[in-house]
Parts: structure tokens; C-alpha cells; sequence
């Protein structure tokens, strides 16, 4: 999904075509994997954050389009809202300094989207909901000028055959608010964490990464506030999961097919398992030619694309031309601060690194659907949530994070040969961050219930923190 489509209008023909591209190349990735053709390196990592265009009353500001131009550097892209726009790191191997070699690149790229913003009278913010952006801000008006966010809209609306979208989320308070197009899903921005595989950890490292979803929401939750309303503390996961629901329907599982999903269950023998789930079982959404050359798994690439799951298997190209593996971990927000962001993905790194490594593996013994519901309810109650773990304990999650997962992490960045000072750095931030209860969520819930619902003194108090660079479990009230 992301690159720029040609065309956004599809006919019969079209659809026709896809499939058979679509089957030729998931055919040709399954002999790949039977051949070992697949990359096999050192691991490395990477990331996409997510943020805001906003004006001088902190309000969506709908301008990436002059933004990325004024910008022009290759480490950003625009979104689907026209407020919105994304950076990415350079991919870097997992050793040594590197969160400290993270940090630095995404501080002077981050200083330079501040710098950029500010030649355009505009400010720049990462943070997971915005809490002043209001539904009348959610329109095709201020989507990105691409023929892909169209052509998605168009067929998102299609395939529901003009039925509305319902956004219906019960936290703390209700929000129930319909919508026409996909705009809804705008209002969502996350940090993405990208793991490079081998075909001999592939399946131990996807599967940690969805036992470690649960934790890794509640520890980063940053978006308790959509519309005025107090809903979960990542209020982000349900918005994303109702704003694009379309998908398919499978008798076998008694149900529609969602096509932004949690999935329903671990990889048993490989990531291929879960291409040929998109082949079988999610209607092709975007029909685009894309080319005869099937080497390239274009088709496969960008169905792939239109299907977000939380924990998405991805496939990309050496300097070679060799195809690898990647996991997306999808489950985090943005922000709070540009050290909260390096410091979740080290926890990440770490963690999924010892989780993988286990002798006997984790999923064994936590069911998947533990873990599913793990991740809802620390979506739902941030570090206040209770969580299922190994062997039928039951602990909170803050619990679960300070005397078992914190200490895997710590092993696991010393079994990739990170420094120890830049393992006891980030770790410690997310020690003290745990420990003191202060996610990005509960800091915006506290200022709340101190200074009372003005979205726009939250939103100024937030990002005078964000600036001045502080990690947020040291933020004052």
C-alpha cells in the first residue's frame, strides 16, 4: 500500500486478472520457501512513525502535500489524511549502539518535519488520537492526493454496498458516530516496528510478537480521548478496526473475516500460512496492474497491503534481489517523546528476541486466544489491565512487565549483542515507566481530571512536554 497507484477505476477484467497474478505469485512464494530461497541474515530492525500537521489552534491542518515538498527527503511519505504523514528510519543491524544511532537519526529528522512545519506557520505532533480533531475534520476533502486512498475509499464503500461505517466503542464512556468513507481511520497514528526474519526464526519471532502484543499496547497506550469522549487507552485500536470494516466471510469460521484483525491463531510451520490466508480467504480490494513479473510478488505484495493485521507478515528485497521476511508490528502508537519512541522499540527488540529463543515455544503455553485477549483488554485499560501469561498464571500487566518480560528484554538485546548501555538506558525507561503507572494515556487522563475537558489546553500542555524532550513518566500534571 505503499506506493502510488495508476489507475483507480476497475472493472470485471480487472478483478479477473489479479486473482490469477494473485495465485501465480503466492504459487511461486511457496516454492521459495520449500527452496530455501529466502533471505537468511543478521537481524536487523527499523521503523515507521506516524504524526500530525496541525495549525496554531492545534487543530488537523491539512497541508502534506507543500509539507513533504518543502521537506524532500526520501525518509517520509504522505498518509491517507491530509493532516497526516509518516518517517521512517534507515534499517539498521540489531548490535552495538544501535538504539543510541536510532535515537540520533530520528531526533534530526524529526527536528528537521519541526523546522519544515514551522516555514509553513504549522506545527508537527506525534500522539496516537489527537484530541482536537473533530469529525467534520474527516472528510474526502482532506484526504492525500493519491490515486491509492481513492481508489481504497471507492472500494471500501463498494464492498459495502454504500452501507455506512459505525464507529461504536464503549470505554470509560460511549462514543457511537457513523461515517460515509474511511476518513474514521485518519484519526489513528501509530509507531510501527519492522523485524527482519530468517526462514529458521520466522515462525518463533511472529509468534512472540503476538504474545508480546498485549504487553507492549498497555506499556505504550497514548490515545485515551476521540471526539471529547474518555474511551480505552488505546482508543486507536478499535477506531482502526471499525473504520475499515470490510473483509470476507468463511463458513468454516462461522463469520465475516476482518480485514484489520488480531488473526485467529499462531503459525505453525510458516509465514506462508498467512499469504495463502489472504488468497483464500479475503477478497482482492485493489485490482491494480501491477506488471507481468511474477519475481517481484507486486500482486501478492499489495492484496498483502489491504490486509492490517496487528502483527503483519511482510515481503521485501536485499540489495541483491533476494526476497526476505518481515514482521510489522503494528500495536503502538505515537509518541509521547522521541526517547518513549526508541525505548518502546527496544523493549520490542528484546523481548520478542527472548521470547522467540525460549527452549520450549511460548505458544505453547499461552492459547492464542489468550493472547487475543491479552491485547484487548490492555488496549482497553492500559497499564491497569490484568493479563494471562504462561502456564495459566494470571497477573497484572504491570506485574507481568517488571518481574518477567523487563528481564527477558534486558536478556534478550544482550543475545543480540547490544551494548549494555544502551540496553540499560531504554529499559530503564520503560522500568520507570511502569512503575510510576504514567503512559502517554494516563498522563492525558490525569491532566484531564485536574484541569477539566478542554482538548485544546491538553493538547498544548501535551505537546510543550513533547518539545522539551522529558520521557513522559517524568511529565508533570
Amino acid at each position: 500500500m505503499g506506493e502510488e497507484i495508476q489507475n483507480s477505476q476497475f472493472d470485471a477484467q480487472d478483478y479477473v486478472r489479479f486473482e490469477q497474478r494473485l495465485q501465480q505469485e503466492t504459487a511461486l512464494l511457496k516454492s521459495w520457501v520449500q527452496e530455501g530461497r529466502l533471505a537468511a541474515t543478521e537481524p536487523q530492525g527499523g521503523f515507521e512513525l506516524e504524526a500530525w500537521l496541525i495549525d496554531e489552534a492545534l487543530r488537523p491542518l491539512p497541508i502534506n502535500e507543500a509539507f513533504l515538498k518543502r521537506l524532500d527527503t526520501d525518509l517520509a511519505s504522505p498518509e491517507l489524511a491530509s493532516f497526516n504523514f509518516e518517517v521512517n528510519s534507515t534499517p539498521r543491524r540489531l548490535h552495538g549502539s544501535v538504539f543510541s544511532a536510532m535515537h540520533r537519526e530520528l531526533t534530526q529528522t524529526w527536528h528537521h518535519c519541526q523546522q519544515t512545519a514551522a516555514a509553513l506557520d504549522a506545527g508537527v505532533i506525534m500522539i496516537g488520537i489527537l484530541p482536537t480533531v473533530e469529525n467534520d475534520s474527516l472528510t474526502l476533502a482532506n484526504m492525500s492526493g493519491m490515486q491509492r486512498y481513492r481508489a481504497l475509499n471507492r472500494e471500501v464503500v463498494r464492498m459495502r454496498h454504500g452501507k455506512p461505517l459505525v464507529l461504536d466503542i464503549n470505554g470509560e464512556e460511549h462514543l457511537r458516530v457513523t461515517h460515509r468513507d474511511v476518513m474514521l481511520e485518519s484519526v489513528a497514528t501509530s509507531f510501527q516496528i519492522h523485524l527482519k526474519l530468517t526462514p529458521q526464526n520466522a515462525v518463533p519471532l511472529f509468534n512472540a510478537s503476538i504474545i508480546l502484543a498485549g504487553p507492549m499496547v498497555a506499556l505504550s497506550a497514548n490515545s485515551p480521548f476521540l471526539f471529547g469522549k474518555n474511551l480505552w487507552a488505546e482508543t486507536r485500536i478499535p477506531v482502526f478496526e471499525q473504520a475499515v470494516a470490510v473483509g470476507g466471510y468463511d463458513a468454516a469460521r462461522f463469520g465475516p473475516i476482518r480485514r484489520v484483525t488480531f488473526g485467529d491463531g499462531y503459525v505453525q510451520q510458516s509465514l506462508l500460512e498467512c499469504f495463502e490466508d489472504n488468497l483464500a480467504h479475503y477478497p482482492i480490494m485493489l485490482p491494480v496492474d501491477l506488471g507481468e513479473d511474477p519475481e517481484r510478488l507486486a500482486h501478492l505484495r499489495m492484496h498483502n497491503g489491504t490486509i492490517w493485521r496487528w502483527n503483519r507478515p511482510l515481503i521485501g528485497f536485499d540489495e541483491d534481489g533476494r526476497p526476505h521476511l518481515r514482521v510489522e508490528h503494528r500495536v503502538v502508537p505515537a509518541g509521547p517523546t522521541l526517547i518513549d519512541t526508541i525505548a518502546n522499540a527496544a523493549f520490542y527488540y528484546g523481548a520478542v528476541t527472548a521470547l522467540a529463543n525460549m527452549p520450549m515455544p511460548p505458544r505453547r503455553r499461552l492459547a492464542f486466544d489468550k493472547a487475543r485477549d491479552n491485547f484487548y483488554a490492555a488496549a482497553r485499560f492500559g497499564l491497569r489491565a490484568r493479563q494471562q501469561w504462561f502456564d495459566g498464571a494470571q497477573l497484572s500487566v504491570s506485574e507481568l512487565l517488571k518481574k518477567v518480560l523487563l528481564p527477558m528484554a534486558k536478556e534478550g538485546l544482550a543475545q543480540l549483542g547490544v551494548v549494555g548501555a544502551d540496553s540499560q538506558m531504554y529499559l530503564d525507561i520503560i522500568a520507570q515507566r511502569v512503575a510510576s503507572g504514567r503512559s502517554g494515556a494516563q498522563w492525558q487522563r490525569d491532566y484531564v481530571k485536574q484541569h477539566g475537558r478542554d482538548m485544546h489546553a491538553l493538547t498544548a500542555a501535551y505537546l510543550e512536554r513533547q518539545q522539551q524532550g522529558d520521557p513522559v513518566h517524568e511529565w508533570s500534571v
